[in-house]
Protein backbone atom coordinates (compact mmCIF):
# COMPACT_ATOMS: atom_id res chain seq x y z
CA UNK A 1 0.00 0.00 0.00
CA UNK A 2 1.71 3.13 -1.01
CA UNK A 3 1.69 6.47 0.72
CA UNK A 4 -0.20 9.38 -0.48
CA UNK A 5 1.82 11.99 -2.06
CA UNK A 6 3.31 14.75 0.09
CA UNK A 7 1.10 17.77 -0.19
CA UNK A 8 2.38 21.09 -1.39
CA UNK A 9 3.64 23.90 0.51
CA UNK A 10 2.29 27.45 0.80
CA UNK A 11 4.95 28.23 -1.95
CA UNK A 12 5.04 25.30 -3.83
CA UNK A 13 1.17 25.93 -3.95
CA UNK A 14 1.82 29.45 -5.33
CA UNK A 15 4.34 28.29 -7.74
CA UNK A 16 2.01 25.43 -8.71
CA UNK A 17 -0.99 28.25 -10.04
CA UNK A 18 1.41 30.12 -11.70
CA UNK A 19 3.25 27.23 -13.40
CA UNK A 20 -1.01 26.59 -14.63
CA UNK A 21 -0.52 29.57 -16.37
CA UNK A 22 -0.42 28.64 -20.41
CA UNK A 23 1.04 32.24 -21.08
CA UNK A 24 4.22 32.66 -19.43
CA UNK A 25 7.70 31.09 -18.89
CA UNK A 26 8.77 30.01 -15.47
CA UNK A 27 11.95 30.32 -13.95
CA UNK A 28 11.56 27.69 -10.97
CA UNK A 29 14.20 28.22 -8.93
CA UNK A 30 14.98 27.79 -4.94
CA UNK A 31 17.60 26.79 -2.00
CA UNK A 32 18.40 22.78 -1.96
CA UNK A 33 16.00 20.74 -0.33
CA UNK A 34 12.57 23.20 -1.14
CA UNK A 35 11.21 20.89 -3.29
CA UNK A 36 11.84 22.06 -6.93
CA UNK A 37 11.55 18.46 -8.66
CA UNK A 38 8.72 17.65 -6.59
CA UNK A 39 6.46 20.32 -8.08
CA UNK A 40 8.34 19.91 -11.29
CA UNK A 41 6.73 16.53 -11.21
CA UNK A 42 3.58 17.54 -9.82
CA UNK A 43 3.32 19.84 -13.17
CA UNK A 44 3.98 17.29 -15.44
CA UNK A 45 1.73 14.54 -13.83
CA UNK A 46 -0.82 15.02 -16.64
CA UNK A 47 0.69 16.00 -19.75
CA UNK A 48 1.55 14.32 -22.25
CA UNK A 49 5.40 14.07 -22.59
CA UNK A 50 5.57 14.21 -26.51
CA UNK A 51 3.81 17.55 -26.14
CA UNK A 52 5.87 18.97 -23.07
CA UNK A 53 9.31 17.14 -22.99
CA UNK A 54 11.49 17.09 -20.39
CA UNK A 55 15.18 18.13 -21.48
CA UNK A 56 18.21 17.66 -18.78
CA UNK A 57 21.55 20.12 -18.77
CA UNK A 58 23.34 16.55 -18.80
CA UNK A 59 23.35 12.83 -19.70
CA UNK A 60 22.72 12.28 -16.29
CA UNK A 61 20.38 14.16 -14.90
CA UNK A 62 18.41 13.14 -17.96
CA UNK A 63 18.47 9.54 -17.57
CA UNK A 64 17.52 10.57 -14.01
CA UNK A 65 14.61 12.17 -14.73
CA UNK A 66 13.29 9.82 -17.85
CA UNK A 67 14.00 12.44 -20.42
CA UNK A 68 16.88 13.74 -23.06
CA UNK A 69 19.66 16.22 -22.80
CA UNK A 70 18.62 19.66 -24.06
CA UNK A 71 21.73 19.33 -26.81
CA UNK A 72 20.32 16.34 -28.31
CA UNK A 73 16.53 17.33 -28.19
CA UNK A 74 18.14 20.64 -30.23
CA UNK A 75 20.83 19.32 -32.12
CA UNK A 76 23.32 21.04 -30.73
CA UNK A 77 26.09 18.47 -30.92
CA UNK A 78 29.30 20.01 -29.09
CA UNK A 79 28.26 23.30 -31.12
CA UNK A 80 31.23 22.18 -33.81
CA UNK A 81 31.83 24.86 -36.45
CA UNK A 82 30.22 27.48 -34.23
CA UNK A 83 26.90 29.05 -33.22
CA UNK A 84 25.96 29.69 -37.59
CA UNK A 85 27.18 26.17 -38.58
CA UNK A 86 25.27 24.44 -35.70
CA UNK A 87 21.96 26.74 -36.46
CA UNK A 88 22.34 25.55 -39.96
CA UNK A 89 22.80 21.65 -39.34
CA UNK A 90 20.33 21.44 -36.72
CA UNK A 91 17.16 22.90 -39.15
CA UNK A 92 18.42 21.22 -42.04
CA UNK A 93 17.28 18.15 -40.07
CA UNK A 94 13.63 17.31 -40.93
CA UNK A 95 12.42 15.85 -37.62
CA UNK A 96 14.13 18.13 -35.46
CA UNK A 97 11.95 21.19 -37.18
CA UNK A 98 8.65 18.82 -37.60
CA UNK A 99 9.91 18.01 -33.29
CA UNK A 100 10.50 21.22 -32.36
CA UNK A 101 6.81 22.35 -34.65
CA UNK A 102 4.81 20.01 -33.02
CA UNK A 103 5.30 20.11 -28.75
CA UNK A 104 3.57 22.89 -27.01
CA UNK A 105 6.64 23.68 -25.18
CA UNK A 106 10.06 22.02 -22.49
CA UNK A 107 10.38 21.61 -19.10
CA UNK A 108 14.90 22.27 -18.70
CA UNK A 109 16.28 20.34 -15.38
CA UNK A 110 19.17 21.30 -13.89
CA UNK A 111 19.43 24.74 -15.91
CA UNK A 112 22.63 26.12 -13.66
CA UNK A 113 24.84 23.70 -16.02
CA UNK A 114 23.37 24.68 -19.19
CA UNK A 115 26.01 27.97 -20.41
CA UNK A 116 24.29 31.10 -22.11
CA UNK A 117 25.69 30.87 -25.40
CA UNK A 118 24.25 27.12 -25.37
CA UNK A 119 20.91 28.56 -24.69
CA UNK A 120 20.84 31.57 -26.86
CA UNK A 121 21.68 28.92 -29.78
CA UNK A 122 19.03 26.50 -29.41
CA UNK A 123 16.34 29.11 -28.65
CA UNK A 124 17.30 30.85 -32.21
CA UNK A 125 17.19 26.89 -33.42
CA UNK A 126 13.67 26.95 -31.95
CA UNK A 127 12.76 30.10 -33.09
CA UNK A 128 13.53 29.20 -36.87
CA UNK A 129 12.21 25.98 -36.92
CA UNK A 130 8.63 27.55 -35.91
CA UNK A 131 8.73 29.83 -38.14
CA UNK A 132 7.75 32.73 -35.25
CA UNK A 133 9.65 35.99 -34.21
CA UNK A 134 8.39 35.22 -30.47
CA UNK A 135 10.94 33.85 -28.12
CA UNK A 136 11.83 30.44 -28.50
CA UNK A 137 8.88 30.56 -31.52
CA UNK A 138 5.87 30.73 -29.02
CA UNK A 139 6.70 27.35 -27.13
CA UNK A 140 6.47 27.29 -23.44
CA UNK A 141 9.87 26.88 -21.28
CA UNK A 142 9.77 25.83 -17.84
CA UNK A 143 13.64 25.97 -16.75
CA UNK A 144 14.27 24.05 -13.11
CA UNK A 145 17.17 24.79 -11.02
CA UNK A 146 19.39 26.66 -8.79
CA UNK A 147 22.47 28.60 -9.89
CA UNK A 148 24.30 28.72 -6.09
CA UNK A 149 24.69 25.63 -7.41
CA UNK A 150 27.12 23.68 -9.75
CA UNK A 151 27.97 25.80 -12.70
CA UNK A 152 27.84 25.40 -16.69
CA UNK A 153 31.51 24.01 -17.88
CA UNK A 154 33.79 25.82 -20.00
CA UNK A 155 36.72 24.65 -21.26
CA UNK A 156 37.83 27.77 -22.90
CA UNK A 157 37.76 29.99 -20.10
CA UNK A 158 37.91 30.42 -16.47
CA UNK A 159 34.94 33.22 -16.50
CA UNK A 160 31.14 31.46 -15.96
CA UNK A 161 28.94 31.50 -18.98
CA UNK A 162 25.74 31.93 -17.08
CA UNK A 163 22.50 31.40 -18.50
CA UNK A 164 20.89 34.48 -17.24
CA UNK A 165 23.82 36.49 -18.61
CA UNK A 166 22.64 36.16 -21.90
CA UNK A 167 20.18 38.45 -23.74
CA UNK A 168 18.00 34.83 -24.62
CA UNK A 169 17.35 35.09 -20.91
CA UNK A 170 15.72 38.21 -20.74
CA UNK A 171 13.99 38.03 -23.56
CA UNK A 172 12.48 34.79 -22.61
CA UNK A 173 10.72 36.79 -20.06
CA UNK A 174 11.20 34.05 -17.28
CA UNK A 175 8.79 35.09 -14.41
CA UNK A 176 10.39 33.54 -11.38
CA UNK A 177 9.28 30.73 -9.05
CA UNK A 178 11.64 31.44 -5.91
CA UNK A 179 10.55 28.74 -3.60
CA UNK A 180 11.53 29.38 0.17
CA UNK A 181 10.53 26.37 2.40
CA UNK A 182 13.07 24.19 2.83
CA UNK A 183 11.35 21.04 3.17
CA UNK A 184 14.19 18.78 3.45
CA UNK A 185 14.83 20.25 6.88
CA UNK A 186 13.90 22.03 9.93
CA UNK A 187 16.99 22.93 11.75
CA UNK A 188 16.85 25.88 11.76
CA UNK A 189 20.55 26.53 12.77
CA UNK A 190 21.18 24.39 9.86
CA UNK A 191 19.37 26.16 7.56
CA UNK A 192 20.81 29.36 8.69
CA UNK A 193 24.43 28.14 7.96
CA UNK A 194 23.49 26.95 4.82
CA UNK A 195 22.13 30.63 4.39
CA UNK A 196 25.52 31.95 4.64
CA UNK A 197 27.07 29.03 3.13
CA UNK A 198 25.08 29.64 -0.23
CA UNK A 199 26.18 33.22 -0.57
CA UNK A 200 29.76 32.24 -0.07
CA UNK A 201 30.09 34.17 3.22
CA UNK A 202 32.33 32.37 5.43
CA UNK A 203 31.63 34.30 9.15
CA UNK A 204 31.72 33.32 12.73
CA UNK A 205 28.52 31.21 12.20
CA UNK A 206 29.88 29.73 9.66
CA UNK A 207 33.37 28.78 11.15
CA UNK A 208 31.85 27.75 14.89
CA UNK A 209 29.13 25.31 13.53
CA UNK A 210 31.78 23.87 10.70
CA UNK A 211 34.61 23.55 13.28
CA UNK A 212 32.40 22.02 15.90
CA UNK A 213 31.90 18.82 13.59
CA UNK A 214 35.66 18.27 12.39
CA UNK A 215 36.56 14.76 13.47
CA UNK A 216 39.98 13.74 12.03
CA UNK A 217 39.21 9.89 12.63
CA UNK A 218 35.87 10.11 11.37
CA UNK A 219 37.33 8.25 8.21
CA UNK A 220 36.01 5.13 10.24
CA UNK A 221 32.38 5.92 10.25
CA UNK A 222 29.56 3.76 8.13
CA UNK A 223 27.95 6.85 7.33
CA UNK A 224 28.39 7.69 3.81
CA UNK A 225 31.35 9.63 2.92
CA UNK A 226 31.24 12.42 0.45
CA UNK A 227 34.66 13.07 -1.47
CA UNK A 228 35.43 15.78 -4.32
CA UNK A 229 37.47 12.95 -6.52
CA UNK A 230 35.79 9.69 -7.68
CA UNK A 231 39.09 7.36 -6.82
CA UNK A 232 38.78 8.17 -3.14
CA UNK A 233 35.13 7.71 -3.14
CA UNK A 234 35.58 3.64 -4.99
CA UNK A 235 38.50 2.96 -2.88
CA UNK A 236 36.57 3.37 0.22
CA UNK A 237 33.73 1.59 -0.87
CA UNK A 238 35.63 -1.74 -2.30
CA UNK A 239 37.84 -1.30 1.41
CA UNK A 240 34.22 -1.62 3.64
CA UNK A 241 32.91 -4.14 1.62
CA UNK A 242 35.78 -6.62 1.83
CA UNK A 243 35.56 -6.07 5.53
CA UNK A 244 32.43 -7.54 5.15
CA UNK A 245 32.34 -11.26 6.43
CA UNK A 246 29.77 -12.72 4.15
CA UNK A 247 29.75 -13.61 0.30
CA UNK A 248 29.88 -11.43 -2.33
CA UNK A 249 26.92 -11.49 -4.37
CA UNK A 250 27.50 -9.96 -8.53
CA UNK A 251 24.81 -8.78 -10.48
CA UNK A 252 25.87 -7.74 -13.96
CA UNK A 253 23.75 -4.73 -15.24
CA UNK A 254 22.07 -6.11 -18.16
CA UNK A 255 21.99 -3.47 -21.35
CA UNK A 256 20.28 -3.76 -24.79
CA UNK A 257 19.91 -1.65 -27.71
CA UNK A 258 22.57 0.56 -29.73
CA UNK A 259 26.04 -0.60 -28.85
CA UNK A 260 27.06 3.25 -28.78
CA UNK A 261 23.99 4.50 -26.88
CA UNK A 262 24.68 1.59 -24.24
CA UNK A 263 28.26 2.81 -24.04
CA UNK A 264 27.08 6.33 -23.07
CA UNK A 265 24.38 4.89 -20.63
CA UNK A 266 27.68 2.96 -18.78
CA UNK A 267 28.75 6.51 -18.32
CA UNK A 268 25.37 8.49 -17.28
CA UNK A 269 23.28 5.97 -15.33
CA UNK A 270 23.79 5.64 -11.67
CA UNK A 271 24.36 2.00 -11.42
CA UNK A 272 27.51 0.39 -12.03
CA UNK A 273 28.41 -2.13 -14.95
CA UNK A 274 28.57 -4.99 -12.28
CA UNK A 275 26.85 -3.89 -8.78
CA UNK A 276 29.04 -6.11 -6.20
CA UNK A 277 27.16 -6.43 -2.31
CA UNK A 278 27.07 -8.45 0.22
CA UNK A 279 24.42 -9.13 3.31
CA UNK A 280 24.69 -6.04 5.89
CA UNK A 281 26.42 -3.95 3.17
CA UNK A 282 25.35 0.03 3.51
CA UNK A 283 23.73 0.76 0.00
CA UNK A 284 21.67 4.00 -1.49
CA UNK A 285 18.94 4.00 -3.42
CA UNK A 286 18.90 6.00 -6.54
CA UNK A 287 15.52 6.82 -7.58
CA UNK A 288 12.22 8.21 -6.07
CA UNK A 289 9.78 5.78 -5.04
CA UNK A 290 6.75 5.86 -6.90
CA UNK A 291 4.80 4.50 -4.00
CA UNK A 292 6.78 7.21 -1.84
CA UNK A 293 8.60 4.57 0.26
CA UNK A 294 12.14 6.14 -0.07
CA UNK A 295 13.74 8.82 -2.06
CA UNK A 296 16.92 9.49 -4.68
CA UNK A 297 19.61 9.24 -1.70
CA UNK A 298 17.83 6.84 1.06
CA UNK A 299 20.57 4.84 2.73
CA UNK A 300 19.95 1.41 4.28
CA UNK A 301 21.42 -1.86 5.01
CA UNK A 302 20.95 -4.97 2.73
CA UNK A 303 18.93 -7.93 4.99
CA UNK A 304 18.28 -10.51 2.70
CA UNK A 305 19.73 -11.41 -1.32
CA UNK A 306 17.88 -13.16 -3.92
CA UNK A 307 18.07 -13.19 -7.48
CA UNK A 308 15.17 -11.13 -8.42
CA UNK A 309 15.02 -9.13 -5.14
CA UNK A 310 16.45 -7.29 -2.01
CA UNK A 311 14.95 -6.57 1.19
CA UNK A 312 16.81 -3.48 2.60
CA UNK A 313 16.84 -1.61 6.06
CA UNK A 314 16.24 2.12 5.43
CA UNK A 315 18.26 3.95 8.22
CA UNK A 316 14.62 4.87 9.88
CA UNK A 317 14.18 1.36 9.84
CA UNK A 318 12.09 0.86 7.35
CA UNK A 319 12.24 -2.06 6.18
CA UNK A 320 11.21 -2.20 1.80
CA UNK A 321 11.64 -4.43 -0.72
CA UNK A 322 13.63 -3.39 -4.01
CA UNK A 323 13.38 -4.92 -7.41
CA UNK A 324 15.44 -3.97 -10.51
CA UNK A 325 14.56 -1.56 -12.43
CA UNK A 326 15.60 0.25 -16.01
CA UNK A 327 17.33 3.30 -16.91
CA UNK A 328 17.38 4.50 -20.55
CA UNK A 329 18.61 6.71 -22.78
CA UNK A 330 17.09 8.40 -24.92
CA UNK A 331 17.46 10.04 -28.81
CA UNK A 332 16.33 13.64 -29.43
CA UNK A 333 12.75 12.55 -30.52
CA UNK A 334 12.10 10.84 -27.40
CA UNK A 335 12.88 6.96 -28.53
CA UNK A 336 14.89 4.83 -26.23
CA UNK A 337 18.13 3.82 -27.74
CA UNK A 338 19.43 1.52 -24.72
CA UNK A 339 18.56 0.62 -21.66
CA UNK A 340 20.30 -0.50 -18.73
CA UNK A 341 18.61 -3.00 -15.81
CA UNK A 342 19.60 -3.63 -12.23
CA UNK A 343 18.48 -3.07 -8.87
CA UNK A 344 18.58 0.80 -8.19
CA UNK A 345 21.21 0.97 -5.69
CA UNK A 346 25.22 1.82 -4.96
CA UNK A 347 27.64 1.13 -1.86
CA UNK A 348 26.42 4.18 0.10
CA UNK A 349 29.75 3.73 2.00
CA UNK A 350 31.17 6.97 -0.35
CA UNK A 351 30.21 8.68 -3.43
CA UNK A 352 31.21 12.17 -4.62
CA UNK A 353 29.88 15.16 -4.11
CA UNK A 354 28.98 15.72 -8.03
CA UNK A 355 27.03 12.05 -8.35
CA UNK A 356 25.20 13.19 -4.84
CA UNK A 357 23.70 16.04 -6.09
CA UNK A 358 19.83 15.40 -5.94
CA UNK A 359 20.09 13.10 -3.13
CA UNK A 360 19.00 13.55 0.01
CA UNK A 361 20.81 12.01 3.43
CA UNK A 362 20.59 11.75 6.83
CA UNK A 363 23.97 11.61 7.96
CA UNK A 364 27.44 12.10 6.17
CA UNK A 365 30.90 12.55 6.87
CA UNK A 366 32.18 15.16 4.05
CA UNK A 367 35.83 16.33 2.48
CA UNK A 368 35.53 19.92 2.58
CA UNK A 369 39.18 20.85 1.63
CA UNK A 370 40.36 21.71 -2.01
CA UNK A 371 36.79 22.04 -3.97
CA UNK A 372 37.45 24.00 -6.53
CA UNK A 373 33.57 24.75 -8.41
CA UNK A 374 31.43 27.92 -6.99
CA UNK A 375 28.68 26.27 -4.91
CA UNK A 376 30.58 22.54 -4.43
CA UNK A 377 30.57 22.76 -0.57
CA UNK A 378 26.68 24.10 -0.69
CA UNK A 379 25.95 21.20 -2.98
CA UNK A 380 27.53 18.71 -0.60
CA UNK A 381 25.79 20.19 2.46
CA UNK A 382 22.64 20.67 1.69
CA UNK A 383 22.32 16.98 1.15
CA UNK A 384 21.25 16.45 4.78
CA UNK A 385 17.98 16.81 6.45
CA UNK A 386 19.54 18.23 9.61
CA UNK A 387 22.92 19.32 10.85
CA UNK A 388 23.45 16.60 13.40
CA UNK A 389 23.85 13.70 10.89
CA UNK A 390 27.04 16.13 9.53
CA UNK A 391 30.66 15.37 10.45
CA UNK A 392 33.60 16.95 8.52
CA UNK A 393 36.96 15.01 7.39
CA UNK A 394 38.29 18.99 7.37
CA UNK A 395 37.13 21.98 5.52
CA UNK A 396 38.73 24.99 3.75
CA UNK A 397 37.51 28.97 3.79
CA UNK A 398 38.86 28.62 0.52
CA UNK A 399 36.34 25.89 -0.63
CA UNK A 400 33.43 28.10 0.04
CA UNK A 401 32.72 30.11 -2.62
CA UNK A 402 29.95 31.22 -5.01
CA UNK A 403 30.12 33.65 -8.30
CA UNK A 404 29.02 37.46 -7.74
CA UNK A 405 27.34 37.14 -10.56
CA UNK A 406 25.15 34.48 -9.36
CA UNK A 407 24.80 36.51 -6.16
CA UNK A 408 24.08 39.88 -7.83
CA UNK A 409 20.85 37.97 -9.56
CA UNK A 410 19.52 36.25 -6.82
CA UNK A 411 19.10 39.42 -5.20
CA UNK A 412 18.08 40.83 -8.01
CA UNK A 413 15.48 38.40 -8.66
CA UNK A 414 14.23 39.07 -4.45
CA UNK A 415 13.72 43.25 -5.14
Amino acid sequence: MSLPPTPLSPCQEQGYQLLQNERCNVFLTGHAGSGKSFLTRHFLKHRDRKEFPVVASTGAAAVLVGGRTFHSFFGLGILEGGAGATIQKALGDRRLVKRLRTMEGFVLDEVSMISGPTLAVAEIICRRARDSSLPWGGARVVVVGDFAQLPPVNPHGRCKEWAFLEDTWEQSEFVPVMLKSILRSEDQAYLEMLNFIREGEVNETVRNYLNQRVEEDASESRSTHLFPHRSRAEQLNLQRLAEIEAPVWQFPTRYAGNPKAIETLKKQAPISEILQIKESALVMLRINDPAYRFVNGSVGTIQTIGEEKLTIELKNRKVVEVEPCTFSVMDADGQILATAMNFPIQLAYATTIHKAQGATLDHMVCDLRQLWEPGHAYVALSRLKAGDGLTLLGWDESSIRVDPQVLQFYRGLAR
